[in-house]
């Protein structure tokens, strides 16, 4: 019985023993597995990604052309390569953008206000006094307009009338936006940058004068690059007076810079430019998949009208903002706007047509951890 015994206390203190040593050795292999990683997290860089908020600018028309108001953020479909997004901001018009939760909640607190009030439908824009319509004269609020004034050999005739539609337009333009003249032969010049000083705008304005042969598409670039330093809603206005004869760049490298900075392009153009059939076609693409419009004007009076209607359009627009959702898709991505109900088809929607990601480079931060 005693050999048992003895024999039974060995045994346990082997198996003590034992135990103790797994524990040890899983301590000591967590221990070591723990250093590696807090070595590798030393070693490594935290990476963050940032997600580009896209801002689509649409126009809503109906079939005489007469602007559509009083649309809510439900009233609109966004896809993107056809994913479904949703929408994180929203303004109409002259409006400053707001948060879908603020536009519930302003919603819903106008609703309170009068339990008797009907829901006011949609309808086109009259120049009147109704909330739900735009008054054709209403400033331009809170845009970054860049003017591009066509100075080369092709304006020797009619440039002073050409500087007068230029500066009623800068005068249209009342608002806290602020506005760029830019001026184009075959450089650009930049008469005046961005600023809500309207006098220093039409002084530039004045001071332009007639060179050398027009780098159209070169200039516009150039203005792209400097627009893609701006936040907000931005757009071009080009006054171009005759076709493109001495640009480096080719077109569709300044249409698909414009649709990935989400910037678009208003065109007037005269009508020599109008009859050369391949400028004819470039400008209209170019407005077209930005979100702009091209005017053909004949003569100092159309010129005229066609910076109104401009200026109108901008007052009009419906200001859409949205995170992509999760899309593989590193290349051109295209874009669908829609109305939502059955009468969404009966009007025509302009906006940009698509947009290619532009790179987004890791922000990388060493660890200090002790």
């Amino acid at each position: 019985m005693a050999f048992i015994a003895q024999v039974t206390r060995e045994v346990n203190m082997i198996a003590r023993r034992y135990v103790l040593g797994l524990i040890a050795l899983g301590a000591a292999l967590a221990s070591t597995a723990w250093m590696s990683a807090r070595g590798a997290r030393q070693d490594a860089p935290n990476i963050r990604v940032s997600v580009e908020m896209v801002q689509l600018n649409v126009a809503v028309t109906d079939s005489h052309g007469k602007y559509i108001t009083g649309l809510r953020p439900e009233d609109f479909a966004v896809m993107e390569d056809g994913i479904p997004q949703k929408l994180a901001m929203f303004a109409e018009g002259d409006n400053p953008p707001r948060r879908l939760s603020e536009v519930a909640a302003s919603d819903a607190a106008t609703a309170g206000s009068d339990a008797n009030a009907a829901a006011v439908p949609a309808v086109p824009a009259t120049g009147g006094g109704d909330a739900n319509t735009a008054d054709d004269d209403s400033p331009l609020v809170g845009a970054s307009v860049f003017i591009l004034f066509d100075t080369s050999n092709y304006m020797y005739h009619g440039f002073v009338y050409a500087q007068d539609a230029i500066a009623d337009f800068v005068q249209s333009l009342q608002g806290p936006d602020r506005v760029a003249l830019y001026s184009y032969s075959r450089d650009l010049f930049r008469a005046s940058d961005l600023t809500p000083n309207r006098m220093q705008v039409l002084r530039s304005v004045r001071e332009t004068v007639a060179g050398d042969n027009a780098a159209l598409y070169d200039a516009i670039l150039l203005t792209l690059r400097d627009a893609a330093n701006i936040t907000g809603r931005r757009v071009i206005v080009v006054f171009s007076n005759g076709p493109d004869n001495a640009s480096l760049a080719p077109p569709e490298d300044v249409e698909e810079l414009a649709q990935s900075e989400g910037v678009a392009i208003y065109m007037i153009s005269t009508h020599q430019a109008e009859t050369d059939p391949l400028s004819t076609k470039v400008f209209d693409r170019i407005s077209s998949s930005t979100g702009g419009e091209v005017y053909f004007a004949r003569n100092w009076t159309e010129e005229k009208k066609a910076f109104s209607a401009i200026r109108n359009d901008l007052s009009h627009l419906y200001s859409l903002y949205y995170y992509p959702q999760v899309n593989p898709n590193r290349g051109w991505r295209a874009l669908t706007v829609k109305l939502k109900g059955s009468g969404g088809g009966k009007y025509r929607i302009r906006a940009r047509s698509g947009y290619r990601p532009l790179p987004v480079h890791p922000t990388l931060q060493e660890s200090t951890g002790n």
